[in-house]
């Protein structure tokens, strides 16, 4: 396996089911791609090419291969180093409202214990500016970064709204960018939706209890691993998404939506109204 070999980058962004996106491909047989997310060409570049590629097994030659690693969309260096390696790679870019995006990726790392129930620190642009959560949504400027050095027609740039109303199309948009044959009976996996109200373990507690992951892994399925769970368990509540502090966001991104949407000839003006408050369950 070299590097030449990779034929596709799923960039980002993140929280805009991506992860959709790479499971439906996997349905094709003719497709590999590796599942963790490895993030060489942000995190971990140097690591170096021959780590990069051990995480590629393609079980036969001729396969179509890829990864996804989100992160790539907002690592400001990522772009120079994709082309440097793979300067013939296509790129796929799925978006959705960056509003909802920020605040669905908020509460992600909200219920892991990682931030505080301060959203306003995090997500108010006159606190948050710079942070990961507003910065992440920052998709002209971060698609700019890869439109100045990859071809046009190297890029395909997806949108999370319309799997909505035509996830197969969206799918079959996808594979005809990839060069897939086309194959009328295929069907995109069903889009998972997560959980987000079920009982959690604190935080704090996890933290306490992470030594004895290893321990208690053999009986995660049985009755009474759950039994002692729904003890030690709550339901999580989220902090809301006010209408006040999404019409701040809205403000935030009202200029980059604009350049985004003349750049891709898209108009994007749903993404200018403010999302309505949000008070028992993030935006999936």
């Amino acid at each position: 396996m070299e590097l030449r070999d990779i034929d596709f980058l799923i960039i980002g962004a993140t929280k805009s089911a991506t992860t959709w996106l790479q499971q439906s491909l996997q349905l094709d047989p003719r497709v590999y791609m590796p599942d963790p997310e490895i993030h060489y060409f942000s995190r971990y570049h140097d690591r170096g090419d021959p780590w990069y590629l051990e995480n590629f097994n393609p079980a036969s030659p001729g396969l179509v291969i890829g990864e996804k690693s989100n992160s790539y969309l907002d690592t400001p260096a990522a772009a120079e180093r994709i082309h440097r390696s793979l300067p013939d790679v296509r790129l796929v870019a799925q978006l959705r409202n960056p509003v909802e995006r920020a605040y669905s990726d908020y509460c992600m790392l909200h219920r892991r214990g990682e931030v505080t129930a301060d959203i306003d620190r995090y997500l108010d642009p006159r606190h948050g500016a710079g942070g990961r959560f507003l910065e992440g949504g920052l998709y002209f400027q971060q698609l700019r970064r890869f439109l100045d050095l990859f071809p046009a027609d190297r890029i395909l740039v997806l949108f999370y709204e319309d799997i909505r109303s035509d996830a197969a199309g969206q799918v079959r948009d996808l594979r005809r960018f990839l060069t897939l044959e086309e194959n009328p009976a295929f069907e995109p996996v069903a889009q998972r939706v997560k959980d987000k109200t079920k009982p959690l373990v604190d935080a704090r507690l996890r933290r306490l209890l992470k030594p004895l992951k290893p321990i208690v892994a053999p009986f995660r399925q049985t009755k009474g691993f759950e039994a002692l769970r729904s003890v030690i368990s709550d339901e999580f509540k989220y902090v809301p998404l006010t209408r006040e502090l999404s019409a701040r966001m809205v403000g935030y991104y009202e200029t980059e939506t604009e350049r985004l949407g003349n750049l891709l000839g898209r108009d994007l003006g749903q993404w200018l109204q403010s999302v309505p408050a949000v008070n028992k369950r993030p935006a999936t």
